[in-house]
């Protein structure tokens, strides 16, 4: 995102600001990452001229819906939303390989911790329960060789986790053989470059399309929705997939 650019910001009122996150924008300072100087916490801000409160995470490369409180309050209201699991959440990802037309994967993870978060003598390395629903939205096949096969098979998934665990939706993916395109960590390294030198998409291919939860304030419903834009959008329409 070019730094004199505004993040697009898709609702707000008087105790919440939703916007629509670029990939590869860190949503708050991190220890791993201290090169870095702008976070999407502080752009909002100084965007706003208003102090914010994230309500969630997303992973640095994974664009989409990010909601903000402009209180503690009610950050903390929204908090145990997303803690109890009443949030609804969409996502959309590209994957390698053509996985089930839908399915679930109900597979532990272990607990992944930041590296400068406190570990008591209590802290539990158990893995936790963890429930992703998905659902095949379009298939493309290419005459391309890059693992053993002559043609290489990609999909569109739709995910919808149930609980929230840290990269619960790459490792997931992973863990089903279908690793998310882009994804340096959990996914296939000659994919990753072949959609990044001859498909010019650099990266991660998921993103937060959607968001539904009660407003703590109001008690309204809010629907929050981002569309897909850049590289993902470019992508979708060169496999001739509809828009999402």
């Amino acid at each position: 995102m070019p730094e004199s650019a505004a993040l697009p910001i898709l609702y707000r009122d008087a105790d919440l600001v939703a916007i629509d996150k670029p990939a590869n924008l860190l949503v708050h300072r991190s220890e791993i990452d201290r090169h870095e100087t702008r976070f999407a916490v502080q752009l909002l801000r100084d965007q706003i001229g208003q102090k914010v409160w994230p309500a969630h995470r997303l992973d640095r490369g994974t664009s989409g819906v990010l909601l903000f409180a402009l209180s503690p309050q009610v950050a903390a209201a929204v908090g145990e939303q997303f803690a109890s699991g009443s949030v609804s959440k969409r996502y959309l990802a590209v994957v390698r390989g053509h996985p089930a037309e839908s399915g679930s994967i109900d597979h532990p993870l272990s607990r992944q911790r930041d590296d400068y978060e406190f570990q008591g003598e209590r802290s539990s390395q158990a893995a936790q329960p963890a429930l992703t629903h998905f659902r095949r939205l379009a298939t493309t096949e290419i005459p391309v060789a890059i693992e053993r096969y002559p043609h290489s098979r990609y999909a569109l998934l739709e995910l919808t986790p149930v609980t929230g665990r840290k990269h619960q939706i790459r490792r997931h993916l992973k863990h089903i053989a279908h690793p998310i395109i882009g994804d340096s960590t959990y996914g296939r390294g000659r994919h990753n470059r072949y959609f990044a030198e001859h498909l010019g998409c650099q990266r991660l291919l998921l993103a937060c399309s959607a968001l539904r939860l009660q407003h703590p304030v109001t008690q309204e419903q809010l629907a929050l929705r981002a569309p897909l834009s850049g590289e993902f959008a470019t992508l979708l329409e060169r496999f001739g997939w509809p828009a999402q």
